[in-house]
């Protein structure tokens, strides 16, 4: 005789991942009987660090297409801890709640803060950044995500390290290095590698966290300026949360409000 079907778990958590803070997330809750967890991935890394629990890569087909799967897969809260540049993942989702009514949270690491000694200037784009790094330096380590790469691909004056986990796609600068590596990084690490590629300015985006933040350190020692570009806000009206232990307890609270 065929067993009895457990009961239906009272939660289901669609998490829209890819970071750090995502996969710790579906960790704390996969244990947990009462709680379904599903991870979206963008598939946008070939081999992705898979987290625990159910998994899906790829779009969902815009903001219908989600608000479509919300529905379909009964789930009861949505957290949106993609990265914190993934604009348009972050406005889908605010727009998915809309259509739903069911409850989101933006989940954000803090962003990072400059200390005494750093020598940073902020673009609100990758455009902008592009702009002002011809007078910020000529031998540039480019850490923003090879997806925006093409932003820099007119500067033929400027050679570029670019890190990625895979390699880029045209079009690229015509003076550029690859290298191909995933964080975390460690200070001797970025430490050798400035002083190795010669590099005068370190284009970063305020990704926040600890897994890249050793560059920005060793940029700070070898008295190297950082240009930065700022964040994205998260939209209008979604709740936030900068740590994985705050969108637990969100978690609860939802769950009995």
């Amino acid at each position: 005789m065929p067993a009895e079907p457990g009961p239906r778990p009272a939660r289901h958590v669609l998490v829209l991942g890819g970071t750090t803070e995502a996969r710790r997330l579906a960790e704390a809750l996969a244990p947990d009987p009462s709680c379904r967890v599903t991870s979206s991935l963008a598939g946008r890394v070939t081999a992705p660090v898979l987290p625990p629990g159910e998994t899906r890569v790829g779009g969902f087909g815009g903001i219908a297409g989600l608000a479509a799967w919300i529905v379909a897969h009964e789930v009861t809260h949505v957290i949106d801890a993609t990265h914190p540049f993934a604009e348009r993942m972050s406005f889908h989702a605010a727009e998915a709640q809309a259509l739903t009514g069911v409850p989101l949270l933006a989940l954000r690491r803090p962003g990072w803060t400059p200390e005494p000694g750093d020598d940073w200037t902020f673009a609100d784009s990758l455009a902008e950044a592009a702009d002002r790094l011809p007078g910020l330096g000529a031998r540039a380590f480019l850490t923003t995500g090879r997806m925006g790469l093409h932003t820099f691909a007119h500067l033929t004056d400027t050679w570029f390290l670019v890190r990625s986990v895979d390699p880029p796609a045209a079009p690229v600068p015509p003076r550029l290095e690859v290298l191909l590596d995933r964080g975390p990084f460690t200070l001797a690490g970025e430490r050798e590698l400035l002083a190795r590629h010669r590099i005068d300015v370190l284009v970063t985006k305020d990704s926040g966290g600890s897994a890249t933040a050793p560059k920005l350190t060793a940029a700070r020692e070898a008295g190297i300026p950082v240009l930065v570009v700022r964040r994205p806000a998260v939209p209008e009206g979604v709740r936030e949360a900068g740590s994985v232990a705050t969108a637990l307890n969100w978690l609860g609270s939802a769950e009995t409000s």
